[in-house]
């Protein structure tokens, strides 16, 4: 395991969740005194950066927020890639949120998910792709939080800051 410096690493399209879903989670982790990484310094280019790459590794858990637009984003894609790489390498806890999609929509790339996919794969290499499925899969095979599972936001938030709390002590 590499040494954390971060609690939690957040991936997300910021356009479906930024100033909603994931600004109350983020309140509610710091409430719990939960430190997150908070990618608002870093310029977004066609590549992760460096720094990008290395919050990841140092990351003890990374929270992953699938919604519909979270396919539509090579940079959110190429994220989760090294999200899966520092699980297989460094133990990483991976929790996948489903926000208003079904997860089987991300697993088998399906959906209006799967139509946003098929737009960003276009133009990109087979390995690439192949990838980027495999994450998708993988990631989205891990038990996690479904937002159609709750009756409201606040209870789901407070479950999963709950979850992180407990899994960061374990």
């Amino acid at each position: 395991m590499t040494t954390t410096y971060y609690d939690v690493f957040p991936s997300f399209s910021g356009e479906d969740v930024r100033i909603t879903f994931l600004s109350h989670f983020l309140k509610e982790l710091d409430q719990k005194s939960i430190i997150v990484f908070k990618d608002n310094e870093i310029e977004r280019s066609r590549s992760l950066n460096p720094e990008l790459k290395q919050a990841i590794k140092d990351s003890r858990i990374a929270v992953v927020i699938f919604s519909k637009n979270y396919a539509s984003s090579s940079w959110c894609l190429n994220e989760l890639l090294e999200i899966v790489k520092s699980k297989e390498e460094y133990d990483q806890i991976v929790i996948p949120i489903f926000y208003g999609l079904d997860s089987s929509h991300v697993t088998n790339q399906t959906g209006d998910f799967g139509k946003k996919f098929e737009e960003t794969c276009y133009g990109k290499t087979e390995e690439l792709i192949t990838q980027w499925k495999k994450a998708l899969t993988k990631v989205a095979s891990i038990l996690g939080y479904n937002s159609v599972d709750w009756d409201n936001e606040a209870t789901m938030i407070e479950a999963i800051a709950i979850d992180v709390l407990n899994q960061r002590s374990s």
